[in-house]
């Protein structure tokens, strides 16, 4: 049962607004969702709202709208009112859409158009860039190492820059819209710039391509619902005094993460005079893509004249010592940090956090300096050795058999090492749960069904044949006699000289051969698994003129027994019938490729049964969770692990540092995605472009970014903190500057 609400000082401070403009810096764990839901409901009770207004609560995702309507609804049963009344709660592209959809008429839309997501958008983004590198094969060679040999230039152009170049585009396209700049407006520019930019030439045409994919579709993406919300308010005053009428107060939470474009519109909802509450964090704005959202939207709001200025710096999280732990990093960020650059910029911002009063209702746990570790040893990484992950697993082992009532959770920089975490988990019988972008099942799945696919699509390849028959055997693995057999069998395919007298014979079967007989002879029951699988191919082959996502039910019903599986496949082909209908050249090697970007964690597909919005800690007491420390936001667990505190997934912006968006192929360490970004900014004001330095804001940009990331990782933990880093797969990495300043400081003042 919920405690009662019992307000701390600065909380009470909070609920004694009536109106005006407030701000409020919230914590990590002071209750600032809470606080703001009880704010709510106080403004509702107040009798100071018409029948027809409502208090409108701005947040961040969709699973944040649903936890603040069940708050207010129970704080207004509890005094007698009408649940459900008198507010509002949307995430903020879900209140442009309610704007939109109101008046698309006066936008020249019609009010059926229809709304793409990331991942649709991205599959278009892909097309166009791919028919720009077909018109411009030697496109983005400029920027190449010099001594590359015109074979590798011409494999690279083919694979490693399409990819880098869709996600160059979508960045540029994203800012573009960010800052209103339409395809037209960005030619224009180009046409009379003084400089050649060809990173922006090439995002612009995909701009105009993208743009003209969308038009046809009668679709619009989440940057367009934006604009053409504020669009909309900009232009039609009586309207925006409709909604300003009806929306007396504005609540926004997760203010750290809104755009100037979604602040934008916010302002002008409430007007010069209105009341409007935002809170936030900017120490916990965190993106694991590239996002137009700025956190110094939200310190600017709160230093401004005529805001009420608030803070939320109690927390009963944690205990003292991890306080104490994240309290110094914010600190050692504002006076040490080593490079100035990042320094200047405050990464990290005040307040403090601090303990609760000893009558607190929600009191930090009982302090132990000892449930503090910071591992001093380098831990190797590479192919035959992951002393990080046997450590984590030997550490679980000893504590999971007397902590089965507490939550614990390993915290992971990229989703590709969560995977590695969770398969050693399983391989050790530790039970686990995964916030990742796709689940390990979701990932077996995805792959299993390319390999049929391609098996499907190849049916005269050996070595795609053999891989289909490995999946359709896959139980097999565990059993050591039954995976040899298996093995044997898929050498005896690959030496098939022609697969048609196998899977087609239109005379002799090859089955039937001397040469199969014997090679079989001595291998139980390897015939009669051949002849299986030849018949399963063909009734899978056969079913290949069906639609991709009856295709893939049909392989389902037949390859998969677990519940699980069939629903994860279901909604594989519901996800590729999506694409199917964006891209209608797809053929049977597209989706392969579809399906193994899902496999490799490369691609994120929504409505999957195993979806994690609704995931609370709680729930899994005794059960390992892998999460990306992004996934970790909003989330707490008695015990936690950081992982990968080393120089490259927590980069300092030394000279020497390497980074994720810096492409090895790439000249002069150039980032690619911040030079486009820069020509456009240089485009957009005036100013004349100069190679590199949009490359040095964006390593000072993501130094800043992962530091708060630690932060984030670090406040998760309530109870007991293990802090640890790798050297790497190459062996060559140190630990980060951020994790030396905080051993230091333990070592020293820990305990």
């Amino acid at each position: 049962m919920t405690q009662p609400f019992k307000p701390r000082p600065h909380q009470a401070e909070v609920l004694k607004y009536t109106g005006g403009r407030m701000g409020i810096s919230a914590v990590p764990g002071s209750g600032k969702t809470r606080t703001l839901a009880q704010l709510a409901a106080k403004l509702i009770q107040s009798k100071k709202l018409a029948d027809d207004q409502e208090v409108l609560i701005v947040t961040l995702v969709n699973s944040a709208v649903t936890n603040f309507k069940s708050q207010i609804d129970g704080l207004m049963n509890q005094k007698g009112n009408l649940a459900g009344f008198g507010y509002r709660v949307r995430t903020l592209h879900g209140l442009a859409n309610d704007i939109v959809r109101e008046k698309a008429h006066l936008l020249g839309m019609g009010d059926n158009f229809t709304i793409l997501d990331e991942r649709d958008s991205q599959t278009i983004i892909t097309d166009a860039v791919e028919a720009w590198c077909k018109g411009h094969p030697q496109g983005g060679s400029e920027y190449f190492l010099p001594d590359l040999s015109e074979d590798r230039v011409a494999y690279l152009l083919i694979n490693e820059w399409q990819r880098d170049a869709v996600g160059i585009a979508t960045n540029v396209i994203k800012q573009a819209k960010d800052w209103r700049i339409t395809p037209e407006a960005l030619r224009q520019k180009l046409d009379t710039f003084p400089q050649k930019l060809p990173l922006a030439e090439m995002c612009h045409a995909v701009y105009v391509n993208y743009q003209r994919s969308l038009a046809y579709r009668g679709a619009v993406d989440f940057q367009d619902l934006i604009s053409y919300a504020l669009t909309l308010l900009e232009g039609h005053e009586s309207y925006l005094d409709l909604l300003r009428k009806k929306f007396p107060y504005i609540l926004e939470d997760e203010a750290q993460d809104s755009s100037e474009l979604q602040q934008s519109i916010l302002e002008l909802l409430v007007g010069k005079k209105g009341n409007w509450v935002r809170v936030g964090d900017p120490n916990q704005a965190i993106y694991e893509t590239f996002t137009t959202a700025n956190p110094d939207y939200l310190v600017k709001f709160i230093n401004s004249s005529g805001v009420k200025k608030r803070e939320l710096p109690q927390s009963g999280r944690s205990t003292a010592s991890i306080i104490r732990l994240a309290n110094f990093l914010i600190d050692w960020s504002q006076s040490r940090y080593p490079v100035e650059s990042v320094r200047v910029k405050e990464p990290l911002k005040l307040p403090y956090i601090q303990v609760t009063a000893p009558d607190d209702p929600q009191p930090n746990p009982p302090d132990n300096p000892r449930q503090v570790v910071i591992y001093p040893e380098p831990l190797r990484v590479d192919t035959s050795k992951d002393e990080e992950i046997d450590a984590v697993v030997a550490s679980l082992k000893r504590w999971l058999p007397q902590n089965a009532d507490k939550t614990v959770a390993v915290l992971v920089p990229k989703n590709e090492r969560g995977g590695k975490f969770v398969l050693a988990l399983k391989k050790a019988g530790l039970p686990v749960v995964e916030l990742l972008r796709n689940t390990t099942t979701t990932r077996e799945t995805a792959g299993a069904l390319s390999f049929i696919l391609d098996a499907l699509a190849h049916p005269d390849a050996g070595k795609a044949l053999g891989a289909a028959f490995r999946v359709w055997r896959r139980d097999d693995r565990e059993n050591e006699v039954d995976n040899a057999r298996n093995e044997h069998i898929i050498k005896v395919l690959n030496a098939c000289d022609q697969l048609e007298d196998y899977l087609y014979p239109m005379g002799d079967d090859w089955l039937d051969s001397e040469t199969v007989q014997s090679l079989v002879a001595e291998v139980d029951s390897a015939h009669d698994l051949l002849v299986r699988f030849k018949t399963m191919m063909y009734r899978w082959q056969e079913a290949i003129v069906l639609p991709i996502d009856q295709l893939i039910v049909t392989i389902a019903g037949e390859l998969f027994s677990i519940a699980t599986d069939l629903a994860i496949a279901h909604s594989l082909a519901l996800h590729l019938k999506r694409q199917a209908n964006l891209n209608p050249h797809w053929r049977i090697n597209e989706f392969v490729t579809e399906l193994r970007a899902i496999a490799q964690n490369k691609r994120n597909i929504a409505n999957l049964p195993e979806e994690d919005e609704d995931y609370q800690p709680d729930n899994y007491k005794g059960v390992v969770t892998i999460a990306t420390m992004h996934k970790a936001k909003g989330l707490e667990w008695d015990r936690v692990y950081l992982t990968s505190l080393n120089t490259y997934d927590f980069p300092a912006a030394f000279p020497e540092d390497n980074y994720m968006g810096e492409s090895w192929y790439v000249r002069d360490k150039l980032n690619l995605s911040e030079e486009a970004l820069h020509q456009l900014r240089c485009l957009k004001d005036g100013n004349v472009y100069e190679e590199g330095v949009g490359t040095a804001r964006g390593r000072v940009n993501y130094s800043a970014e992962r530091l708060r990331l630690l932060y984030v990782g670090i406040t998760r933990a309530r109870r007991e903190l293990i802090l640890m880093w790798n050297t790497g797969r190459k062996g060559d990495l140190r630990p980060s500057v951020a994790f030396e300043a905080l051993r230091t400081f333990w070592e020293t003042h820990g305990q």
